[in-house]
């Protein structure tokens, strides 16, 4: 990917989160044209992984504030792209409610993130760039890590020096950063019956995919899956060599 590094910044962020909600982490890594890396991070007692996604994006702009060369900014959270040069300009017209008249998740965050975009203007504007999670693309990877271990409680040792000495190969940017495609709904989508997840050898149902997510994300080893009706409930616990007696809702 031809991008230029010798004139803007390069920034890789990604949250996580320990939980339904639960403790959740932040990490970030900022790359300064003159070749100087700054690794950032931090976590939260209780917190969702959205709202983690969204401070790891601010804090990491904010750690540059009054500087005026532009931003390429990675993420793999489509929830932070869209919703900043998207979605927030409808909420915004309909007095922060969704298409469906519910109130917006995460404002306060939202509005904080608008704020620092519209400071920076478009002299000193951002280039969003979408890079698939745990698809092996090295600035992502090292986020995640931070984000992980800062959302378990563990000591992250965050790298600030030279470029030369930073053992991540950061400018390895996939050629495709393109969003994926919102899928136009021809027809109602079934609903789920419910959603499934197997962590520590514990299975647990989940009312909604989001809090399916919040579970699972991170956890090594963890299992999730959509069952349709009953009957596939009882088969995935199956496959998961777990009985049904065992569920925790």
């Amino acid at each position: 990917m031809s991008l230029d590094f010798k004139n803007n910044f390069l920034i890789f962020c990604d949250g996580a989160c320990s939980g339904n909600p639960g403790r959740g982490g932040w990490g970030a890594i900022i790359v300064s044209p003159e070749g100087h890396v700054t690794e950032l991070g931090g976590s939260q007692a209780l917190t969702t992984n959205n709202k983690m996604e969204l401070t790891a994006v601010i804090e990491a702009l904010l750690a540059l504030k009054g500087a005026r060369e532009k931003v390429i900014l990675c993420t793999d959270s489509v929830y932070v792209i869209r919703g900043i040069t998207q979605w927030i300009f409808g909420w915004r017209k309909k007095g922060w409610k969704t298409a469906e008249g519910n109130d917006v998740s995460n404002q306060d965050l939202w509005e904080r993130l608008s704020k620092i975009v519209y400071t920076r203007g478009h002299g000193a504007g951002i280039d969003w760039k979408f890079v698939r999670g745990h698809s092996g693309v090295p600035g992502n990877e090292r986020c995640d890590e931070i984000a992980v271990a800062f959302s378990k409680g563990k000591f992250v040792d965050l790298y600030s020096g030279p470029l030369l000495k930073y053992g991540v190969a950061i400018h390895d940017i996939p050629e495709d950063t393109s969003l994926p495609e919102l899928k136009e709904r021809t027809e109602a989508k079934p609903k789920a019956y419910s959603y499934l997840s197997l962590l520590g050898g514990v299975p647990m149902r989940h009312s909604s995919w989001l809090e399916c997510e919040r579970r699972v994300k991170g956890q090594s080893g963890a299992k999730f899956k959509k069952a349709a009706s009953s009957q596939e409930e009882l088969e995935i616990l199956s496959s998961w060599g777990v009985s049904a007696e065992k569920l925790k809702k």
